[in-house]
């Protein structure tokens, strides 16, 4: 399928390693354009920028970057964010505003920022990458699921203020993602279990038992990238507003 995204400028937030590089290599073989952004050291590729996206003077230090290349993304990926294993007893008020800025602001003042220019072009795509756990939160980590949270509400918010200027805003929530980390921590458990066979007997395990889904797989990265990059697409211009749930059918809901 042609997504007819030849020449678009798309701009990748954490791109520099896992799930943010694999969209930004898809984009790339859609025809786009590709800025790449790292949080501490500029990526050695053609178009990349670097500053902390979670403080409001690293922020504006990317603006700054990507204005004085000339670089205003027809497309925003806000695929930065991150978390640890706080509870909700370990978790001070620094926790929770450390996780919204991590997670929250840290997409939502690029958005303000490069939303302004895609508005007076005519077209733009804004696509925050989220998470299942906005929906069915777990009880360890509250402050990252309330963040994400946050950032699926922010997006209807967002779809509505740039209603009929041919920007679109969507959030997509992965489930659990296939990595070399998962893949070794879920093997881990499969020998303090007794459980036998294969990776593809354990990942079935796991998606039965522990993270359940209908498909008993894990989505994997490029499964992910592909979603991003067809929300991304002209084709998808009626999309907007939406939290959209690539997780094999883990939360299930009319």
């Amino acid at each position: 399928m042609n997504l007819n995204l030849d020449g678009k400028l798309a701009f990748i937030s954490g791109a520099d390693r896992r799930t943010g590089k694999v969209i930004a290599e898809t984009l790339a073989r859609e025809g786009c354009l590709t800025v790449v952004h790292s949080q501490d050291t500029l990526p050695s590729t053609e178009r990349a920028v670097v500053g902390d996206v979670r403080t409001e003077a690293g922020r504006q230090d990317v603006i700054r970057q990507l204005h004085d290349n000339r670089w205003l993304p027809d497309i925003l990926i806000n695929n930065y964010g991150t978390t640890d294993n706080h509870t909700w007893d370990s978790s001070d008020e620094a926790k929770w505003l450390e996780m919204f800025q991590t997670n929250t602001l840290s997409a939502l003042r690029l958005a303000q920022a490069l939303a302004p220019t895609m508005k007076a072009r005519g077209w733009g795509r804004i696509v925050h990458l989220g998470t299942i756990g906005s929906h069915q939160p777990a009880a360890e980590r509250p402050a990252y699921y309330a963040a994400k949270g946050a950032l699926s509400n922010a997006t209807v918010s967002h779809a509505q203020a740039l209603r009929s200027t041919g920007v679109t805003v969507n959030t997509i929530a992965p489930g659990l993602i296939r990595t070399e980390d998962t893949e070794t921590i879920f093997a881990n458990i499969a020998r303090k279990r007794g459980w036998v066979g294969d990776w593809d007997a354990i990942e079935s395990r796991v998606c039965e038992e522990l993270f359940p889904n209908l498909t008993r797989r894990m989505v994997t990265r490029q499964e992910v990238a592909d979603l991003v990059a067809f929300v991304s697409s002209p084709l998808a211009a009626s999309i907007t507003g939406q939290t959209l749930r690539i997780d094999g059918g883990a939360v299930l809901y009319v």
